[in-house]
């Protein structure tokens, strides 16, 4: 944790009032955002008891408001699934694409940013281990919320949060199970405009 805090620190340093207002995400057209993230299911996904996940995503944004960007793009998640089928070792992955609206805008005269994001997910949840099942692709959503840190002219770092849901059924044997993946991402993105 103290880590964390120090390299937010040296980043907020360098990004000193150098860099005007309008570096947050409003100066050019498009951005690509490449992030990390941990995990953490908010409920149990059917009766497997979820362990802390990580993933990555990428996504592509086009600004055609000042402030208000569309994106989509690509992700994925792990987490280890224990107790989904009783005896089996298994993991979870949720896979897919996501999909919305981007709004950033800076804090002040500070260097500094906020952004907010809503959408949809098309995801696919995919179990692997003693057994292999997939769930099939399917509609969900996400919010998110956080800052954005000019680390130059084209660059910024952008830590937040976000909460996920995604709801399909799991079809094995003669079997239906429905699953709900609800989980909060601590994130930390890198965009770069053009």
């Amino acid at each position: 944790m103290r880590h964390a805090l120090a390299f937010t620190l040296a980043l907020l340093v360098l990004s000193s009032s150098a860099f005007a207002q309008d570096r947050v995400l409003t100066h050019d057209r498009f951005s690509v955002e490449i992030g990390g993230d941990a995990a953490f299911a908010t409920q149990d996904l059917g009766a497997a008891d979820l362990g802390t996940g990580f993933g990555f995503d990428v996504a592509v944004a086009y600004r055609f408001m000042p402030h208000l960007s569309a994106y989509g793009g690509w992700g994925w998640h792990h987490f280890g699934a224990d107790g989904l089928f009783t005896g089996m070792d298994m993991d979870a992955e949720e896979t897919g694409y996501t999909f919305g609206l981007l709004f950033a805008h800076p804090l002040g005269s500070s260097p500094l940013g906020y952004f907010v994001r809503a959408g949809g997910v098309y995801d696919h949840i995919e179990f692997e281990g003693d057994l292999t099942a997939d769930t099939g692709h399917g509609l969900g959503w996400q919010v998110g919320a956080g800052l954005v840190v000019p680390v130059g002219s084209k660059w910024q770092l952008m830590p937040g949060v976000r909460y996920r849901s995604l709801s399909r059924d799991l079809d094995v044997g003669d079997i239906t199970t429905n699953l709900d993946l609800t989980y909060v991402t601590v994130h930390v993105g890198f965009a770069r405009t053009f």
